[in-house]
C-alpha cells in the first residue's frame, strides 16, 4: 500500500512539474498559430484574453467557484438537503462563543498592526545610520525563517506554567514573583497571542520599511536640516510623509494576517479560555462538530471581515497611480 501511495504521489509530482509547463507551451503554440491567421485587426483584440485565459481559469476554478460554492453551502442545513436560510448566521451572531472570537479578531487586528508596524518602523529609523545594521537585521528577520506552527510550539514552551520548561515562569521564580498562567487567564492570554505575531511578523515590516526610508533622497534630509529642522522635526515633516504609502501596504498586510489568523491560536490554545477567533472556529465546526454548513457561514463572516481591508488597499493603489 505503501509503495502505490508513493508511486501516485510521484506521478501527481510529474504531473505538476512537467505536464503543466508542457501544457501551457502546446496552449501558447496552438493560439499563436491560430491568431497569425486572422486579420490584424481581429488578432490584437482577442491576443490579450487568450493569453490571459489561463490564469482566468486557474482564478475560476480554485478561487471564484469555491467562493461561490462556500456562500452557496453557508446556506444550507448540516445535511445540505435544505435551505434553512440565515439560520447559519443567525447562530453565529448569537452565540457567546463565536461572538467572543469575532470580538478576538478585532483585537488582533487593531493591536497587530499597532504593534508590528511600530515596532518595525522604530528598528528601521534606529539601525538606518549604524555599522551592524544588517547584524540586527538579521536577527529582528530571523523568526520569519520558521513557520506558525513552529513560533507557536516555541512560544508554548516559553509560556508553559512550570517554570522548567516555561521560561517566563522560570524568570519568576529567580526573583520570587508567582507562577503566571500566560495562556489561560483572560484577557491577558489573548496579548500572550499577538505577541507571538509581533514577534513573527516585525522583521517583515522593519524590511519593507528600511528599503521605503533608503528610498527617501538624501537631498531632502539635508535641505530640512540646513532650514533649521531637529532630527525629530525631519522624521515627523519629511519622513514620515514619504513613508506613508509603505506604511499603508505594510498596515494593509498585517490587518489581512490579523483577521484570518488561525496556527498561532490553534497550536497554542486550541480557542480555549477565551482566546479563540474566526478561523479557529471555521476549522471546528468543520472538522470537530461535523458542521460544513457552519463552517461555510463562518468563512463568508472571514471573507466579509476581509473586503473592506481589500478595497481600501485596492482605491489607494488607484490613487498612487494616478499620481504618477
Amino acid at each position: 500500500m505503501l509503495v502505490d501511495l508513493f508511486e501516485n504521489r510521484l506521478a501527481l509530482a510529474l504531473v505538476v512539474v512537467l505536464g503543466v509547463p508542457a501544457a501551457l507551451v502546446v496552449y501558447v503554440v496552438a493560439v499563436e498559430a491560430v491568431i497569425s491567421r486572422l486579420p490584424r485587426r481581429v488578432s490584437a483584440g482577442i491576443r490579450p484574453w487568450l493569453w490571459l485565459a489561463p490564469a482566468l481559469a486557474f482564478l475560476g476554478v480554485f478561487l471564484v467557484y469555491p467562493t461561490l460554492a462556500t456562500i452557496y453551502r453557508s446556506f444550507q442545513n448540516r445535511r445540505g438537503d435544505a435551505f434553512p436560510g440565515l439560520e447559519n448566521y443567525q447562530w453565529f451572531f448569537t452565540r457567546d462563543d463565536t461572538l467572543n472570537a469575532l470580538r478576538n479578531n478585532v483585537l488582533w487586528a487593531v493591536l497587530l498592526p499597532l504593534l508590528v508596524v511600530g515596532l518595525g518602523l522604530l528598528i528601521a529609523v534606529l539601525v538606518d545610520r549604524v555599522r551592524y545594521e544588517v547584524v540586527v537585521k538579521s536577527v529582528v528577520f530571523l523568526p520569519m525563517a520558521i513557520s506558525f506552527v513552529a513560533a507557536g510550539v516555541i512560544w508554548r514552551l516559553m509560556y508553559d506554567i512550570n517554570p522548567r520548561t516555561g521560561t517566563l515562569n522560570a524568570a519568576l521564580d529567580l526573583v520570587g514573583g508567582p507562577r503566571v498562567g500566560w495562556l489561560s487567564t483572560a484577557p491577558w492570554n489573548n496579548l500572550m497571542l499577538i505577541l507571538v505575531g509581533v514577534w513573527m511578523l516585525t522583521g517583515l515590516a522593519m524590511v519593507i520599511l528600511s528599503a521605503g526610508l533608503k528610498g527617501i533622497s538624501p537631498e531632502l534630509l539635508e535641505a530640512a536640516r540646513i532650514d533649521g529642522a531637529n532630527e525629530r522635526e525631519v522624521f515627523r515633516y519629511v519622513v514620515l510623509p514619504l513613508l506613508a504609502p509603505t506604511i499603508a501596504v505594510v498596515t494593509t498586510t498585517v490587518v489581512i494576517f490579523a483577521i484570518k489568523t488561525f496556527d498561532i491560536v490553534y497550536v497554542m490554545t486550541n480557542g480555549n479560555f477565551r482566546t479563540d477567533v474566526i478561523a479557529n472556529t471555521m476549522y471546528k465546526e468543520l472538522f470537530a462538530n461535523g458542521q460544513p454548513a457552519r463552517a461555510a457561514a463562518v468563512a463568508v463572516v472571514l471573507l466579509l471581515a476581509t473586503v473592506p481591508v481589500m478595497v481600501l488597499n485596492v482605491k489607494r493603489f488607484k490613487q498612487q497611480e494616478e499620481v504618477r
